[in-house]
């Protein structure tokens, strides 16, 4: 087998990682640890391996990832559940390291269509910083529902408390945010068009940036797909399912859900217009507002595409 598609598969934990090159049915495990890294590496040149495979798992990727593509290996991170999916599908029903480093490899040759994603280390490190604001954001929320329940006073008091230092924190991620997408001349001039989009505020604008990357690359099917807003059908036979949503990103379907929701009902006159007439026809307001999420990534991924500012039609609400 030719070294460049030579195929390495990791599970990476916390402590360590299982390598397998299932084409040539070797194993191997290391320490995570910068010995561990030069012992992987070594291993794999030895062995003429070009692309290394591995699932996102929390962020433990992102070192091993680092390392390999220091060391020149095409480096592929897929989605856990399509391997989980892909292991049940082959009768693999037994679970451990060694087996799922295996899982992976038998996955990358089965589904080579990923390909090995480019590395954008300013980006990686902005996706890093909108998901620190976002889980302050979501801590910012429990606190505000505990503060609802008329707990006692000195439970007011420290949740006061930590909320403020919240506060301050959160501020502080989104000057950060801002700086660097300020400096970063790609990632100015990506959110100078989408913030052209009227109901769109800044960390959204933020989301869109670190996690789609994609936009205006892709097809607008595959845009509305990667965030998790186009429809799939349920068919079969005779009978008709309901056509639901699954699957994209969730962490960015999450974050512009909310801003949808200002926009189709108040900010913009384009989506305004789109979620009257889906009233109209009888959709749920949450339906109604999914398509309208899909409705603006199909927009933001047409002017990214064309770098073109937002223009809507003249009378786009009624």
């Amino acid at each position: 087998m030719p070294q460049e598609t030579r195929i390495v598969g990791l599970d990476i934990a916390k402590g360590k990682v299982d390598a397998c090159i299932h084409s040539l049915g070797l194993r191997l495990t290391a320490p995570s640890t910068a010995e561990g890294e030069a012992k992987l590496v070594a291993w794999l040149r030895a062995n003429r391996v070009g692309r290394a495979v591995m699932e996102a798992s929390g962020g433990y990727e992102r070192s091993w990832a680092e390392a390999l593509r220091a060391a020149g290996l095409a480096v592929r991170v897929v989605d856990p559940k399509r391997v989980r999916h892909f292991a049940k599908a082959a009768g693999r029903l037994a679970k451990n390291d060694p087996i799922d480093a295996e899982t992976i490899a038998r996955f990358a040759e089965a589904f080579p269509d990923g390909g090995a994603q480019p590395h954008d280390r300013a980006r990686e490190e902005l996706a890093r910083l909108v998901q620190a604001r976002e889980a302050l954001k979501d801590v910012q929320e429990r606190i505000k529902q505990q503060r609802e329940h008329q707990p006692p006073a000195i439970v007011v008091e420290a949740l006061a408390a930590v909320a403020k230092t919240l506060r301050a924190e959160m501020r502080k991620l989104e000057a950060s945010i801002a700086s660097r997408i300020k400096a970063n001349p790609a990632f100015a001039h990506r959110a100078e068009l989408i913030d052209g989009v009227p109901g769109l505020g800044d960390q959204t604008v933020a989301g869109l940036i670190a996690w789609l990357p994609e936009l205006g690359r892709i097809p607008n099917e595959a845009a509305s797909a990667l965030l998790g807003a186009a429809p799939y059908d349920d068919d079969s036979g005779q009978r008709k399912g309901v056509r639901s949503i699954r699957g994209g990103r969730r962490k960015l379907r999450n974050l512009l859900y909310m801003a949808v929701v200002g926009a189709a009902t108040q900010h913009n006159p384009v989506l305004k217009a789109y979620y009257r007439r889906l009233l109209a026809r009888g959709k749920e307001p949450k339906v109604a507002i999914v398509a309208c999420m899909r409705k603006l990534i199909v927009i933001l991924n047409t002017m990214l595409a064309r770098d073109e500012p937002w223009t809507p039609p003249a009378q786009a609400a009624p």
